[in-house]
């Protein structure tokens, strides 16, 4: 299996090379991800539980769908990719962009975009990517963060509290 490539990026998120996957991991060097946030119509939103097999954070819980951009892809590119890759959902346009999270200690150094999305599954959750997953309701994801933040990936914390900071949370549509 050949070690997927990422561009590297600098503090302002331009690209200043590449490197693979497991490099960029290893030196803690800048690269760039998305976070797909999904509700439904009862304002619930759908967690996923990472497989065992994953590289990184194996078996906690994280966005509804995220991931690395590939060398050269759009952050709204890459959002579709992931939901349609992870999820088997294909979204007709790029999800309503959020907010974006500078590289730091929390998102692995990575720039991440965060999104949103509305759908009511059911999703076909890729195996080797997702063990399982849930839909939450708003207080229930506050309240488990608040108790066991230890079940969840690095950046879903930050990207959670942001999001609650600006008054993003949705309740029923």
């Amino acid at each position: 299996m050949t070690d997927e490539q990422f561009d590297v990026v600098d503090d302002q998120d331009k690209v200043i090379g590449r490197a693979p996957r497991s490099e960029v991991h290893r030196r803690g060097l800048k690269h760039r991800a998305v976070h797909v946030l999904i509700f439904n119509a009862q304002g619930e939103l759908f967690l996923q539980q990472r497989s065992l097999q994953k590289d990184s954070c194996p078996g906690l819980w994280d966005s509804s769908a995220s991931g690395h951009l590939a060398p050269g892809e759009t952050y709204d590119d890459c959002a579709v990719r992931e939901v349609r890759e992870e999820l088997g959902w294909t979204l007709e346009r790029p999800p309503s962009r959020l907010f974006k999270i500078d590289a730091c200690p929390q998102t692995g150094q990575e720039f991440v975009w965060a999104y949103c999305a509305y759908a009511e599954g059911p999703f076909v959750l890729h195996p080797e990517e997702i063990s399982g997953g849930g839909w939450f309701a708003p207080e229930a994801i506050a309240h488990w963060l608040a108790e066991r933040p230890h079940e969840f990936a690095g950046a879903l914390p930050l990207i959670w509290a942001r999001f609650v900071e600006a008054g993003l949370v949705v309740g029923p549509r």
